[in-house]
């Protein structure tokens, strides 16, 4: 049999845990190694109190369901879908290590922590210096999980680049020079460029790779880290996409240095950030209208409302054209038809479910289900507002029906946890259940696919947000990645719907106006995340924050963002980013702004 050989090993590197549990220490030093054991090499970490006795013999495997055999005990303070699972194998072998006497032999309590990733399952490699001076790199298997960040605290990570080449290519990416794929050197895979992968093209169908987690579930629980880096939609289109091979010299530098990962970007060069102003709301209506009623001018009331809102006695009229209920070349004479039609149309759906018996729906569990969720959130759905406040409140009433005869109208989707946050402004302002019912599917026409199980939407924005940060706010991406928060996945609740908990109710109202105008992007969303994210820098960067504190952070925004301020932020990033240039002058092409996310 062959025996197991040391290729590569170094000290004081730091595994940053980010743990759950406050007994447990959140850095814990120890060795990085490349090992190859009966001919197969692996990364492997292990903890500097392991040394001298036996190290833990940890597999790197799938976890499987209660019912499998699969040890999972193991804890990293996340639950992620693929874990480094500590089982010791019982009969294990002392075997002998080229270059070094020692012998790798048993598991102590920091060995929980410890890892073996076959070079196999590899997928990627982030590397990149935090703003003290420390370096770390950030691993992603090709199962999609990332382990905790590494901080080589004594450098070390150009020497282990140069081992891990022996066994593996690395491909750097041509838009960010801190992120490697890896690739095994006989499998011609190299070929495959980012540009030929198109995972941020229009029309990808594997756009992102599957999330670890059901979201839903696990938003402000724990997260895992999420580290599949894409190729960047900040590429302009006609840039020429070249790949970087192991042999190329500039990859690792082969200065005795560690590399100013610092200085390495994606090629954006940003210009100054333009002070932006907001504009007061949206007051007069008719003047817009023309004597058959039509809107004269839509593009203009657009502009005037992403500028400023609508004053509140405008918004039942201007928020039914937003929302699509009433088309903005329609007369006044052609919306009395479309209300009548769409009365109707709504309470033939509305009697479906109101004519089903009890009897009937104790054998329909799916509509059993979307009642029995619907009547729990409608229950705590906004009640401080006097619309929906106190024990038989007309308001709660059409909150319920409304929502169940979506159902009938969108059986597929049916009703997912977060839609009557979707609904319950638009009810208060309507107060009406028919056009409130018609704005609402308007408004999930946009936002749908946020609550499809697939979830595809919602991973895709996440990434947007992520290559837009990146771009943005280097160094605090490089912080978030350092405190294992670099998924953004705080920022699900916001896109998810819309920022609806994170503002007051009379802010959503202005908020949610501004977005539907779909201006001056269709992803202008992102824009606000971007700016409340950069809002919060100063108090993140340089604190002692890890990533439980840093989600309590931003948990904590709620009802304390000044509306205004982020929509002139949002509105100032934009203009940013469209008027940057990439390198060699070259005008830079917004695309991930072109197209819509869903």
């Amino acid at each position: 049999t062959q025996g197991s050989y040391l290729i590569f090993e170094k000290e004081g590197v730091y595994l940053h845990t980010n743990a759950k549990r406050s007994n447990q220490d959140t850095t814990i030093p120890g060795f990085i190694r490349v090992v190859e054991r009966a001919g197969v090499p692996a990364l492997e970490w292990s903890p500097l109190e392991d040394e001298g006795r036996s190290a833990p013999a940890v597999l790197y495997t799938k976890k499987v369901s209660n019912r499998g055999e699969e040890d999972t005990h193991f804890d990293p303070g996340y639950e992620p879908d693929w874990a480094v699972i500590s089982t010791v194998k019982k009969d294990r072998e002392h075997v002998p290590v080229r270059d070094s006497g020692a012998v790798l032999s048993s598991v102590s309590p920091a060995g929980q922590w410890s890892f073996s990733l076959p070079l196999s399952e590899l997928y990627s490699l982030r590397r990149a210096r935090f703003s003290l001076g420390r370096n770390f790199l950030v691993l992603t298997s090709r199962g999609g999980h990332p382990l905790p960040p590494l901080h080589f605290h004594r450098g070390g990570t150009r020497e282990l680049f140069r081992a891990l080449q022996r066994y593996i290519i690395l491909d750097q990416s041509p838009v960010d020079g801190r992120l490697f794929l890896a690739y095994p050197c006989d499998s011609g895979a190299l070929s495959q460029s980012f540009d030929k992968l198109q995972l941020l093209d229009e029309g990808g169908s594997d756009l992102v790779m599957r999330f670890i987690h059901d979201p839903y579930a696990t938003t402000f629980g724990g997260f895992s880290k999420v580290t599949n880096f894409f190729r960047a939609a900040l590429r302009p289109p006609d840039s020429q996409v070249y790949s970087r091979t192991a042999q190329d010299p500039s990859l690792p530098p082969q200065s005795d240095e560690e590399p100013g990962f610092e200085l390495i970007t994606c090629g954006v060069e940003l210009g100054p950030r333009p002070d932006v102003t907001r504009g007061q709301p949206l007051d007069k209506w008719e003047e817009f209208l023309d004597p058959e009623g039509r809107v004269k001018n839509p593009e203009k009331v657009k502009e005037l409302v992403f500028k400023g809102g609508v004053t509140p006695p405008l918004r039942k009229e201007v928020w039914k054209f937003l929302l699509g209920f009433y088309p903005w070349n329609s007369t006044a004479k052609e919306r009395e038809d479309i209300l009548r039609v769409k009365t109707d149309e709504y309470f033939r759906m509305k009697v479906q479910w109101k004519s089903v018996s009890e009897e009937q729906e104790m054998r329909n569990s799916l509509l059993r289900g979307y009642r029995s969720l619907i009547e729990r959130d409608v229950s705590r759905t906004d009640r401080h507002n006097t619309f929906f406040s106190g024990n038989d409140n007309p308001g709660l009433t059409l909150l319920h029906d409304v929502l169940m005869t979506y159902c009938m109208y969108n059986f597929d989707l049916g009703y997912v946890q977060g839609m009557s946050d979707l609904l319950s402004p638009i009810l208060f302002v309507t107060q009406n259940e028919v056009e409130s019912f018609w704005c609402l599917t308007g408004f999930m026409e946009l936002l749908h696919q946020n609550f499809e199980e697939s979830q595809e939407a919602m991973k895709h924005q996440l990434i947007q947000l992520s290559i837009l940060l990146k771009a943005l706010d280097p160094e605090l991406c490089d912080f978030l990645d350092s405190q294992d928060s670099g998924s953004l996945c705080f920022c699900f609740r916001w896109l998810l719907i819309w920022f609806k908990r994170e503002f007051s109710f009379e802010d959503i109202l202005i908020l949610w106006e501004v977005l539907w105008t779909r201006l001056p992007c269709d992803n202008f969303h992102l824009l606000i995340a971007c700016s409340i994210l950069q809002s919060q820098r100063g108090e993140l960067i340089g604190s002692d924050h890890d990533f439980n504190t840093i989600l309590k952070h931003i948990n904590e925004l709620t009802m304390k963002l000044d509306l205004q301020s982020v929509l002139r932020g949002a509105e100032a990033i934009y203009q940013q980013l469209i008027q940057c240039k990439v390198k060699k002058d070259r005008h830079f092409f917004l695309r991930s702004f072109t197209y819509p996310y869903l």
